[in-house]
């Protein structure tokens, strides 16, 4: 099996700052029904160059980070510049087509239950990151790509963590501030692309870090790795959870550079990060590693994948419909023909462990005092790594660096 089909409790956590009483397999429906409705009005609203701009972002997902020779010759010397506006353009009209189904949150988590919704799954894999991170009382935590804030204010619920967010797109970062303001919580929210660094933080800020799959659109992930160690305190944890193309996947082998051309736009990926890259830029960074594996199931995230396709599709025959009789613009036919797009291939690759987008990895931020252990121990690191080959015994080994409380 590729990955542990459930989570071992840590009995050395600290559990005195979690509120699972607050936890919930039923999402607020209300709630997102509000969202889905406004994010329908504004779809229903766009101008025709918003859409246009939003198709022509798609240019980006051709490219990637590492070959910036390419990046040059299409973008120009201001490449990153470019890539900040298309992403922008994508987002702003990318997180209503997503609110309008189980994407509210715009990502699909790891499979966690088999028998449970994207929404259910979501939740399940937020109260993993709460207990990992080893939270004091009245922690702090910062949140890159940000999105609406949803999982912002779910984390405050189960920890009373204040929260600090960073997103590119200021329209989720308009409804983050509504949504955390009727919540009455104090999380804040920021306007910024986190490839513009120094990051606008205090150093030794953070007493944890989580981001849900927001690094392949890092241009430096070393350099962003060593500004979060700059904003975490001493003995802080960090969270990850993305995008990565896994060992079985060939560079060389055209059937999966296709399936790669046809994944990254539908997932909005620029750089392609591997399991080992995102370990060597966090220990590189000062990190120490405490787990790293495929979160899913078995490592398979395609029975979810597969639920969101379903829906996704079916939602767009209707509304085609609606399209063709006149009640809709034209529009919406060219935005959900693209949103549905290649579905097919991000789950091939899934199945044949080529990609995913559900790699985990915990590290760890030395306290004052322990970065000699830090040089003699990475348990894993390169040599004992937690991969989708590895048997389930080392997947559920217990926590080896148990928070000092």
């Amino acid at each position: 099996m590729a990955a542990a089909t459930h989570r071992q409790h840590d009995p050395a956590k600290p559990t005195s700052t979690l509120d699972f009483s607050k936890k919930t397999r039923k999402p607020h429906r209300l709630g997102r029904y509000e969202t889905a409705l406004r994010s329908f009005r504004i779809l229903k609203g766009l101008t025709p160059e918003q859409v246009s701009s939003f198709m022509d972002s798609y240019i980006i997902y051709d490219l990637d980070w590492a070959d910036e020779k390419m990046m040059v010759e299409t973008l120009g010397p201001d490449y990153q510049h470019r890539v900040g506006e298309c992403l922008q353009n994508y987002y702003g009209v990318l997180n209503h087509l997503c609110a309008i189904g189980e994407l509210e949150k715009m990502y699909i988590p790891p499979a966690l239950d088999l028998n449970a919704s994207i929404t259910a799954n979501q939740i399940l894999y937020e109260e993993s990151i709460a207990e990992e991170l080893h939270l004091p009382p009245n922690a702090k935590l910062l949140d890159l790509g940000c999105g609406r804030g949803r999982v912002a204010a779910h984390m405050t619920s189960m920890s009373g963590a204040r929260v600090t967010g960073l997103n590119i797109d200021g329209d989720q970062i308009a409804s983050a501030v509504a949504f955390n303001k009727q919540k009455r919580f104090q999380n804040e929210f920021l306007h910024a692309d986190f490839n513009d660094l120094p990051l606008p933080l205090e150093d030794n800020q953070f007493d944890g870090f989580y981001q849900i799959q927001a690094f392949s659109l890092c241009k430096d992930i070393p350099a962003l790795c060593k500004e979060l160690h700059r904003v975490l305190k001493p003995g802080a944890r960090l969270s990850l959870l993305d995008w990565a193309s896994l060992d079985a996947y060939d560079p060389t082998d055209t059937h999966h550079q296709k399936l790669m051309r046809a994944i990254k736009p539908l997932i909005g990926a620029v750089g392609t990060p591997t399991p080992q890259s995102m370990i060597k830029a966090l220990e590189s960074a000062g990190f120490r590693m405490i787990k790293h594996d495929n979160a899913s199931i078995d490592g398979l995230q395609a029975p979810l994948i597969e639920s969101a396709d379903g829906y996704f599709r079916t939602t767009r025959a209707a509304l085609l419909g609606l399209v063709r009789i006149g009640l809709l613009p034209t529009h919406f036919r060219t935005l959900f023909n693209r949103l549905t797009q290649d579905c097919d291939a991000f789950i091939e690759a899934d199945r044949a462990r080529l990609i995913t987008t559900s790699y985990h990895w915990v590290a760890e931020k030395p306290a004052e005092g322990d970065l000699e252990r830090t040089k003699t121990a990475s348990p894993a690191s390169s040599d004992t790594a937690v991969n989708a080959g590895t048997p389930p015994s080392e997947v559920d080994r217990p926590d080896p660096f148990p928070k000092k409380v």
